[in-house]
């Protein structure tokens, strides 16, 4: 059993799977998985959201399946029950559990939740158990189920990435790594490795990523673990940050890097990661702006654990007349709202809860953000644009309309921009592993130059 489902073993299983169940079913009617788990009991939420990741990992693979069992779409609560069942009986790595006791507790919630529904939950698993080599050969010519992503979003990344498309939708399935970043100000990265090597539990091991960029600053832990029992977590030694969404604050500090006091925006700046790392790296003075107040909330929290200070702001980065003084900024860092498609394999429910449609709307947004804080940005000043997507026309199709919108004589795109980075293996400078896992999630990022005066 996984140590994330562990901490609930105390809990029956059917409880779980109906808990599992009504978090898969509010996905699938378009509310995110976070809203979902946080209307589930506090005891249970540990073991319901370590099952619900699984399920939505191979959500397609069971949706067509459960269609290939059961012709007649059956009452929504069974049916999420049903594909919550088949998810985990999908030949995929080690279980969760074992195909009995996934059978017998899947027909007990059945009973405790639609009793007439027993039976037909029942004959239906079973059926899948008896022959279920050859329905996964057969519905695994879907595209839906061979690839657990919808199939928009497929043909967008095939169109995308032609020699890599199954290489990106193949990583989307795999347990992200958890990465760390090491606050500069107080020790170094292979300090902090020492100090988990004599304070951590036996057996886990730390590796620092090797790569000019991340300064010795961003690890990579063998094993997850809860934050608490990373030595110096509490004191802001370290914090929580992907690799790849690490090397933005250090791409705008690129070179000459920025005068004492500098004035530097964070726009959408929520959760705070890199507003913290700015501050962590250099003396400026930074403003953290993001649209919604409550997310701000988790800024102030981690600058507190970490002892930082920015001014803090609500605002839309998009509008500046609401929240800017009319005081040029030196420079600006930009994380834009996108489809997060290169996080989906830390956010499962991203690809069924995003629609074609999004990409377009996603697009005018970062369009207008672009142009609305470029004129914010001092003569000979630099900004960052970033997205966590995979998606090119979330980054390199962004940033080659503005650079033709702002003009050559206005706007250059520095060769040292990473661009796209894409979640895997072999994927970036430095960040290649011996093992099949990427080491970073999917990102963009563009640094862009102001002509001086």
């Amino acid at each position: 059993m996984p140590a994330d489902t562990a901490s609930a073993a105390s809990l029956p299983l059917a409880q779980l799977l109906l808990g599992t169940a009504d978090a898969v079913r509010a996905v699938a009617d378009g509310r995110s998985l976070d809203d979902a788990l946080a209307r589930v009991d506090v005891p249970a939420r540990p073991g319901v959201q370590a099952l619900a990741f699984h399920v939505l990992r191979w959500w397609g693979s069971a949706r067509v399946l459960r269609e290939r069992l059961a012709s007649k779409t059956p009452p929504p609560p069974v049916d999420a029950l049903l594909c919550t069942a088949l998810a985990l009986l999908w030949p995929a790595g080690s279980p969760p559990y074992a195909e009995h006791t996934l059978v017998d507790q899947a027909v007990a919630a059945a009973r405790r939740r639609t009793p007439a529904a027993a039976g037909f939950v029942n004959a239906v698993l079973r059926r899948f158990l008896r022959e279920r080599e050859a329905l996964v050969a057969a519905v695994s010519a879907v595209p839906l189920a061979a690839w657990n992503h919808p199939p928009w979003w497929i043909d967008r990344v095939r169109a995308d990435w032609p020699a890599l498309w199954q290489q990106v939708l193949a990583q989307a399935q795999q347990h992200p790594p958890m990465t760390l970043r090491v606050n500069a100000r107080r020790l170094t990265g292979a300090a902090w490795v020492e100090r988990l090597a004599a304070h951590g539990p036996a057996g886990r091991g730390a590796r620092v990523l090797d790569d000019p960029l991340l300064r010795g600053l961003a690890v990579v832990l063998d094993e997850p673990c809860p934050v608490q029992q990373l030595p110096g977590f509490a004191d802001g030694d370290v914090s929580v940050q992907d690799a790849a969404t690490q090397r933005a604050a250090p791409l705008l500090l690129l070179g000459d890097g920025l005068a004492r006091g500098a004035r530097v925006l964070d726009a959408c700046a929520a959760p705070g990661g890199k507003t913290a790392q700015l501050l962590e790296l250099a003396d400026v003075d930074v403003t953290a702006l993001d649209v919604d107040a409550r997310r701000l909330e988790r800024v102030q929290g981690t600058l507190q654990r970490l002892g930082l200070r920015a001014d803090v702001r609500t605002g839309d980065a998009g509008d500046p007349r609401g929240w800017w003084d009319g005081r040029p900024y030196d420079a600006i860092l930009v994380d834009a709202p996108c489809t997060a498609s290169g996080i989906v394999r830390r956010h499962p429910d991203v690809r069924w809860l995003r629609r074609p449609g999004d990409l377009d709307a996603l697009a005018r947004t970062q369009d207008r953000i672009l142009d609305a804080l470029w004129p914010l940005l001092a003569p000979g000043g630099r900004m960052v644009y970033a997205t966590c997507s995979v998606f090119r026309c979330e980054g390199q199709e962004r940033i080659d309309a503005f650079l033709q919108r702002a003009g050559a004589a206005d706007a250059r795109l520095d060769p040292a921009s990473p661009g796209h980075l894409l979640p895997l293996a072999h994927n970036g400078a430095g960040l290649a592993s011996s093992s099949a896992a990427a080491l970073h999630d999917g990102f963009y990022l563009a640094l862009l130059h102001k002509a001086p005066l």
